[in-house]
């Protein structure tokens, strides 16, 4: 029987780790760690998988590349930009295999059509024809000032980050509210491979001169000279002239604007900047904060602010999504119940509450075959 078993990542901000059981075929949809240090998803039940599908390299959705050796010898598919921040110790170059961020591709056989998620550099979607199409979605935003997002094809089950929940404010009421904190001067604590050079690109738009932390340079570098797709020309121009007038010293001061990983202050020059903070450094969290971190402590004790910068889907676009899409199954992913009344009541009868999800019989008489 076709189906697909979340293993994690259901009923919170949990890793991500999604079985789906497909053309005689067994794929694992991410496997992440965290957000919260130490969380993983329990894989005693999940046996052997063909293939590991990456949607992007953020921990609660690589985190968890250690434990591959309970899943037998799969090959794990993503992009190059996403295999790039995974280190080789974690994932052998031998079991990677390459993915495009658009277009259609194949993976253990089975035919894929694969688009950008505009939530990370070289992060996609994952769109498997047959029992009325599966659409994993991992972390996406359609909002994203820098990084594109593709319209998947219509799915009958869908997979989605609704991170948000029923949250509804757009990214561009946001900006603002960030850059009257951040003119005075303030770091910025964002993920590695995630907003930082789309911050940089809009405040440096609103006069104000941010500069990037080394990771976040690197980043910028590479989305400037890489012609993959991952953004447009237009993009990569600009951020090569803003790399080409910021300045190269790091001799970080309270009074600049500096982004800089990582997200929560755990490590990075967030991190070596908070051990200095008595200096006059002011600090900004923007993304989701786990507790008995530097960033949960600091905002508990009132010594830095919190204001979000989008990276997931408002509750309209998960609408907006689900609706487009036909999805007749809906997996509201990495949210609680208690934060999405509006969607859950919107959904009603297609929000998947069980752990396994069946799939409808194949109506291709080929890929009926094939099982």
């Amino acid at each position: 029987m076709a189906k697909l078993t979340v293993v994690s990542g259901q009923g919170g901000k949990l890793p991500a780790a999604f079985l789906l059981e497909m053309h005689g075929r067994r794929i694992l949809l991410d496997l992440g760690e965290g957000p919260q240090p130490g969380v993983k998803p329990d894989l005693s039940e999940v046996g052997s998988v063909d293939a590991i599908c990456l949607s992007h390299a953020h921990i609660d959705h690589v985190g968890s590349l250690d434990l591959v050796g309970q899943l037998g010898s799969p090959l794990v598919f993503a992009t190059g930009q996403t295999f790039g921040l995974i280190p080789e110790a974690v994932l052998p170059l031998e079991r990677r295999l390459q993915l495009p961020v658009s277009g259609k591709t194949e993976i253990s056989g089975l035919p894929v059509i694969v688009g950008r998620n505009g939530h990370a550099p070289g992060g996609i979607w994952f769109h498997f024809a047959g029992h009325g199409g599966v659409l994993y979605m991992g972390d996406w935003s359609a909002e994203s000032l820098l990084l594109p997002f593709d319209e998947p094809p219509a799915a009958g089950c869908l997979i989605t980050d609704a991170s948000y929940g029923d949250f509804d404010e757009a990214l561009s009421s946001q900006i603002g509210a960030i850059a009257d904190f951040a003119a005075p001067g303030a770091v910025l604590c964002v993920p590695a491979g995630g907003r930082g050079p789309e911050m940089i690109l809009a405040l440096n738009g609103l006069g104000l001169e941010a500069i990037a932390c080394p990771v976040v340079r690197r980043e910028m570098q590479s989305l400037a000279s890489e012609d993959t797709g991952t953004i447009s020309a237009e993009s990569r121009a600009a951020i090569a002239a803003l790399l080409h007038a910021m300045p190269r010293d790091e001799e970080w001061s309270p009074n600049r604007v500096i982004v800089a990983t990582e997200a929560n202050a755990e490590t990075g020059l967030a991190a070596q900047l908070l051990q200095r903070r008595e200096e006059g450094f002011r600090f900004l969290f923007s993304g989701h904060v786990p507790a008995q971190t530097p960033a949960w402590d600091m905002l508990q004790r009132d010594e830095a602010r919190w204001l979000r910068w989008n990276v997931h889907p408002r509750l309209q676009d998960t609408m907006d999504l689900v609706t487009r899409t036909g999805a007749e199954k809906v997996v509201a992913a990495f949210v609680r119940r208690e934060e999405m009344p509006r969607l859950e009541q919107w959904l009603g009868g297609r929000l998947c509450r069980t752990r396994i999800i069946p799939l409808p019989v194949d109506r291709d008489p080929l890929l009926k075959a094939a099982e």
